[in-house]
């Protein structure tokens, strides 16, 4: 297979704002918008922002844009089967509260559900769900892989296992943690939970996959994978502020009960899930993602656009890693939150914390990245509550982690301003 090379500054070119100088750091909490995606609201508000389902042409025109084109695109990165498998709606987390509403008449009392203490969008609707229908929640915990290290945590297969039993009926977890930067072997994952609940004896098990930030940096595969739910953020990944959740066919017809209007006759669609119009503009700004990623790479293939977008990221990941692990680094207090490895089970995605006889807190750290200007980066628990909160020795779960994140239109040059800065501070 061949892995082509990125041209990061042909990359770079989609997002005018970066001719700025400015450095976006924080892109696990929102991505800058290609022009694509922009140029596609605008021309949405501009010439079809009319009401959907009319019989009039520029009604025709705007509802195939967004009930048709949009579903047709988002199905691409999820590799899924169907449009009718693509739910639109605000936020990843509104997604999953609709999915569990509509999940409420397939759940029994004494059901158990599996989640990670992860971000909270797939943890959450969850809980929630549980404590309305008398289910019980059980955690998938991510535990330490360094011994001098106890930050260095990761979700193991093997502490997930013992927790599937005859009950087991959901397991929800994060393709890609939004601060340990690790990648979970989803199909690995998905393998190995199937061929256990059916030792254990369960009777109907259903995995959901956070892949909010995963998506940026690697493609979904949910046939693949073997999933049944699925969601991530759109403005996460060079789009508008919307999210898409799949839902495959099967759970649809057998699992999902519908929480659109009552006397609205809605097949078995991923319709079913979406009370409400989405924003037209953005579903059809969504359209514009797919364009871009294809310009990345001669191939015109998604896959080999994440894969030019993976090798990349190594290189953004190496410098900055080989600086916060140094020896001297180290002595300072500094500690990795995840995963330590520089390798592709990891994205760049790094969190960190400064402990020791002369601790520091993460927002001072990034109090002089703010005072300096030019970069942006972020500190807290960043909707991973209960990750950060369980983490041992204790951290103050507000004041959180340092999170670094970065994407393929990160440049080496950029990274080297940041351990720049960060060189002043850990003295």
């Amino acid at each position: 297979m061949t892995i082509h090379s990125l041209d990061v500054e042909q990359a770079r070119s989609h997002f005018p704002i970066l001719a700025t100088g400015y450095i976006f750091a924080d892109n696990a909490g929102g991505s800058q918008a290609a022009k694509e995606v922009v140029d596609r609201i605008s021309d949405y508000l501009l010439n079809t922002n009319v009401q959907l389902g009319a019989d009039y042409s520029l009604s025709v025109q705007s509802t195939q844009r967004v009930l048709v084109d949009g579903p047709r695109e988002a199905a691409k990165l999820f590799n899924a089967k169907s449009p009718d498998e693509i739910v639109f709606g605000s936020s990843s987390t509104l997604n999953l509260e609709n999915l569990a509403r509509g999940l409420e008449n397939d759940i029994q009392p004494g059901d158990e559900f599996i989640v990670t203490g992860e971000h909270e969008a797939n943890v959450g609707p969850w809980k929630k769900l549980a404590a309305r229908k008398g289910a019980i929640v059980k955690i998938w915990n991510a535990t330490p892989t360094v011994p001098e290290n106890p930050y260095s945590v990761k979700l193991k297969i093997e502490e997930l296992l013992p927790l599937i039993t005859s009950k087991t009926r959901i397991v929800a977890f994060t393709a890609c943690s939004n601060i340990l930067g690790s990648v979970v072997p989803v199909k690995e994952v998905t393998k190995a939970v199937r061929e256990k609940a059916k030792e254990q004896g369960a009777k109907k098990v259903e995995i959901s996959v956070d892949c909010v930030a995963y998506a940026p940096h690697r493609f979904i595969d949910v046939q693949d994978w073997d999933v049944d739910y699925c969601v991530f953020s759109l403005y996460k990944v060079y789009g508008p502020h919307i999210s898409v959740l799949y839902v495959r066919a099967s759970a649809l017809e057998h699992s999902v009960s519908k929480i659109v209007h009552h006397f609205l006759d809605v097949p078995n669609v991923a319709y079913k899930l979406q009370p409400g119009g989405p924003g037209y503009e953005t579903v059809y700004g969504t359209t514009g993602v797919i364009p871009y990623l294809l310009s990345l790479t001669p191939a015109n293939d998604l896959r080999a656009s994440f894969d030019a977008i993976a090798v990349h990221e190594q290189a953004l990941i190496k410098p900055l890693m080989a600086f916060l692990l140094d020896p001297v680094q180290k002595a300072r207090g500094v500690r990795i939150v995840g995963d330590e490895g520089v390798s592709l089970d990891r994205v760049p995605t790094i969190s960190f914390v400064v402990v020791g006889q002369k601790p520091l807190k993460s927002r001072a750290i990034v109090d002089v990245f703010d005072k300096k200007g030019g970069i942006g980066i972020r500190y807290g628990h960043f909707y991973a509550y209960t990750l950060v909160d369980e983490l041992a020795p204790k951290l103050e779960t507000d004041d959180g982690v340092v999170r670094i994140s970065l994407v393929h239109y990160n440049t080496v040059e950029e990274v080297q301003k940041i351990i720049g800065v960060l060189k002043e501070i850990l003295v």
